[in-house]
């Protein structure tokens, strides 16, 4: 008597993408490769939401900048729902401002736009066999990132430019605004602007407060 064989599922695929070519394109090459189903294409990160909601898939291919909803907040959304899906990022972007957020956010892999068909779809299987596949600028930038030592939190003085540690220290002194323009050859407005600027990155209400932290921090001694 012959054994039946077992009845493989092939893994759901759900594009995100702004360009209708790139989605037809992957479409078309991925819905040809044995073991895939490319069960839907969204235009944008909302219509990509409801998507998900409707197929369940299990690899999504995420593009990183779009209309209405961008890859990265997609994704976060994405995988409070569904934590079982493989997100993975496929863009022309390596900036570390997209890079580190949608790898905070979950996605599983990070290709670019470049990489081969073949080198898409073997990535979605690796997903589903847990082996995440990172472009190798993006796997530098992440050992990178984590080889950094851990740094002591830095002062809120240390924001400081070097002309608003000037104007801080003239204060610290108890100088006026007109005193610190004389002295530092620039306009009254532009020494408020600074003592603005230098309010709201120490925390401070007021140029006492301003005052008493140079004192503090051994400001006035610079």
């Amino acid at each position: 008597m012959k054994r039946r064989k077992a009845i493989v599922e092939p893994i759901k695929v759900l594009i995100v993408d702004d360009h209708e070519m790139v989605r037809i394109g992957l479409a078309g090459v991925l819905g040809t490769e044995e073991g895939l189903e490319v069960v839907g294409e969204a235009s944008n990160g909302k219509e990509g939401i409801l998507l998900a909601e409707k197929y369940e898939p299990d690899v999504i291919l995420m593009d990183l900048v779009m209309d209405e909803m961008d890859g990265i907040e997609t994704t976060k959304h994405i995988m409070s729902k569904h934590p079982q899906c493989k997100v993975i990022v496929l863009t022309s972007y390596l900036d570390d401002e997209k890079v580190y957020p949608v790898i905070e956010a979950g996605a599983f892999s990070y290709l670019l736009k470049t990489s081969r068909a073949s080198e898409i779809a073997e990535a979605i299987k690796d997903a589903m066999n847990g082996k995440p596949v990172l472009e190798s600028k993006v796997a530098t930038k992440m050992m990178n990132r984590f080889r950094q030592p851990a740094t002591v939190e830095s002062e809120p003085h240390h924001e400081l430019t070097e002309r608003e540690l000037e104007v801080l220290i003239h204060i610290a002194k108890g100088k006026s605004n007109q005193e610190v323009a004389d002295e530092l050859f620039i306009g009254v407005k532009t020494v408020k602007f600074h003592v603005t600027n230098i309010l709201a990155k120490l925390g401070v209400e007021d140029r006492t407060q301003a005052a008493i932290y140079a004192i503090k921090h051994g400001i006035t001694d610079l």
